[in-house]
């Protein structure tokens, strides 16, 4: 597959995860086991298997459109013990397989 192709399917998650900021990482994370720190990760991953150093920062910056501790302040709300114990229960599920 082209990497254009890959590289707009990208950026266009990038800019839907934008427009919804109220979904927080946990939601993300409880719903299909990533988030923006995992895309911002594979990101980091990404550049070293081709050679460009990309600090977890700029990384960041790219995912979130601005940078991360701006990005939570604004948007990042506390999480409630309930999101916690769903969360908890998906990781010990896909560390069983």
């Amino acid at each position: 597959m082209n990497n254009e192709i890959k590289a707009k399917a990208f950026d266009r998650l990038i800019n839907h995860l934008d427009n919804r900021k109220d979904v927080q990482n946990i939601d993300l994370m409880i719903l299909a086991n990533f988030c923006r720190n995992c895309l911002s990760n594979w990101m980091v991953d990404a550049g070293d298997e081709v050679g460009q150093v990309l600090s977890k920062d700029q990384a960041r910056e790219y995912v979130y459109k601005e940078p991360y501790a701006s990005w939570k302040n604004k948007y990042q709300t506390p999480v409630s013990d309930e999101k916690l114990d769903k969360f908890k229960k998906v990781k010990q599920q896909s560390n069983k397989k």
